[in-house]
């Protein structure tokens, strides 16, 4: 689906501010910063809830938006749908993949049309499956995140998808705390998702650092989410577990230094893993012998530079004769034994 490295998205989600240039200039910097891609949000407060003012639609779980009702939340965090074709036009010539994640089919529809690459549904929409298989239909990639997610919630998500034909599955680890701690974010989970499901895995990431990218790369990850914010001043329904283009361009980085160190199975001898051999350990003979001196630990051992005979040899030419006279310092060969 993606190309070998790691596929490092900057979501944009609410980072912008209510302001169109707040937004574009985040792309800009998400460029700067190398993410491959920018991801958007397609929703408005009557696509995503209703306007109900009971405790049913006020958030009271310890979050940093406790105390607001979904729909006053989702009306300030929404991204205007006037400027997606604006906004996809200048990922575009910034060199990034726009896309973005669709919270009913009337988004789907809209993405559509402005020929969106790839299809994101979000933590709390992998129980949509009407949604899902709308999205899946269209026949691009789709990735999904686990965030609130059961085994059977994953499992179905993924029949969804295939069920109209889509094989082009990518399942993120993610974790549905904003930030989340580090001992909450379960890696392991996207490797056993890779080998039960037989799907690409990658993470979207809450944690405030870098650390967790940087892992989930070394487990296997080939997409990276993390979210992105031109300035943590401009606050925000996301700002306080988003990087900005210093902290993200510094993941980024640490993602391609991590990709460099996995490299690829290779046992081939280069030319400086070859030089480096000079100091393996060898035979040598470590005194002064006289010809017909028998071979003793005494007189012959394995010690480094690796000019020598192989240590394998050693017990062979113990108790063997010299042919000749040697001196400390030689390196042992079969041609100093009878």
């Amino acid at each position: 689906m993606f190309s070998k490295n790691c596929f490092i998205i900057a979501e944009l989600s609410a980072n912008h501010g209510g302001d169109i240039e707040i937004a574009k200039e985040t792309i800009r910097a998400a460029k700067r910063a190398g993410a491959d891609a920018i991801k958007l949000q397609t929703y408005t407060a009557d696509t995503i809830t209703i306007d109900v003012k009971s405790d049913l639609f006020k958030i009271s779980q310890g979050t940093h938006w406790d105390g607001q009702y979904l729909y006053d939340l989702y009306k300030k965090a929404s991204l205007p749908w006037k400027w997606h074709k604006e906004l996809f036009d200048l990922a575009k010539k910034e060199g990034l993949v726009c896309f973005s994640s669709p919270f009913d089919f009337t988004a789907v529809d809209f993405l559509e049309e402005l020929n969106t690459p790839i299809y994101k549904i979000a933590s709390f929409e992998i129980t949509d499956i009407p949604l899902i298989k709308y999205a899946a239909s269209k026949g691009k990639p789709i990735i999904i995140s686990t965030g609130i997610a059961t085994e059977e919630d994953i499992e179905l998500a993924i029949k969804t998808c295939k069920e109209v034909g889509n094989n082009q599955i990518t399942i993120l680890k993610c974790t549905s705390a904003y930030p989340a701690k580090a001992e909450d974010v379960n890696l392991l989970t996207m490797v056993d998702i890779a080998s039960r499901y037989n799907v690409n895995i990658g993470l979207s990431d809450h944690t405030t650092g870098i650390e967790a990218p940087v892992v989930a790369v070394s487990l296997g990850a080939q997409i990276i989410e993390k979210h992105f914010i031109l300035d943590k001043k401009i606050g925000g329904a996301d700002a306080h577990f988003s990087l900005d283009e210093t902290e993200f361009t510094n993941m980024v980085k640490a993602v391609r230094t991590a990709e460099k160190m996995l490299g690829r199975v290779t046992y081939e001898m280069d030319e400086k893993k070859a030089k480096s051999r000079e100091f393996s350990r060898s035979l040598f003979v470590v005194k002064d012998v006289k010809k017909g001196e028998l071979i003793t630990k005494e007189n012959v051992k394995s010690i480094r530079p690796g000019f020598g005979l192989h240590t394998k040899h050693y017990d062979t030419i113990l108790g063997k004769n010299f042919i000749d006279n040697f001196i400390k310092g030689e390196p042992f060969s079969f041609k100093m034994i009878k």
